[in-house]
Formats: C-alpha cells, structure tokens, sequence
C-alpha cells in the first residue's frame, strides 16, 4: 500500500457510509476483516457483523456529517490515519479519530482500530 491507495480506501469507505445498505462494504473489508471501535473494545469479526454494526452505528446513509482525513504513516500493509469528523444534527458532535488498517493484498482491509476521540473526552 502506498499514500495514494490508502487515501482512496479511505474515500471508498466515506462513499459507503454515505450509501443506502451495507451490501458494497466487501468493495474494501475482506469476508473475515475485523473492525475494533476502540482499543479495549472487542472487534467485530466478519463482513456480515461489520454491516450489522455499520447499520446500528449510524443514522442512515443521510446521516449529516463533515470528514477529512489525513495519512499518516503507511509501512507495508499497515497505514496511521487521522480523521476529523463533524456530525450535524440531531448529534451535533465532533470526533476526533486515528485509525489503524492492516490491508490484505487485494487492498480491501483485513483489520480496522479506531481510537475516537471527542472534545470533551479526558
């Protein structure tokens, strides 16, 4: 993976969150990707759980929210990226997000971490 390819994965996953069903998310996870919401929280296993907590996480795909994203690092398959998002309403809330994703060679993401960080949060 270089920059450009993990700025597009990230562009992909943005256009997905913004798209009615979960049906297109095997376009960047792996069938068995896991995806942990926090660094002590239990990852989800598998492309159907990860489209179960995709569904339960947001408000639908009209959900209102701003995001921008910057890479990091990337080393091999893994790459750092910082993402800011901003949630309109109903939430109005603010995160403030580093992931790491481990790629599979296909480039589709075999593991996501997120460590999300709100304003408030010590």
């Amino acid at each position: 993976m270089d920059r450009q390819q993990v700025a597009d994965w990230v562009a992909a996953y943005e256009r997905l969150w913004r798209t009615p069903g979960t049906d297109r998310l095997a376009e960047i996870f792996t069938p068995d990707a896991t995806y942990q919401q926090g660094p002590f929280r239990e990852p989800v296993v598998g492309l159907p759980a990860i489209q179960r907590m995709w569904e339960d996480e947001r408000d639908g795909s009209e959900e209102q929210f701003e995001m921008g994203s910057n890479v990091l690092a990337v080393d091999g398959d893994t790459a750092v990226v910082r993402v800011h998002v901003r949630y309109g309403p109903p939430r109005n809330t603010e995160w403030l997000d580093l992931w790491v994703i481990r790629y599979a060679p296909d480039g589709r993401c075999r593991a996501f971490e997120e460590w999300p960080f709100a304003p408030d949060q010590r």
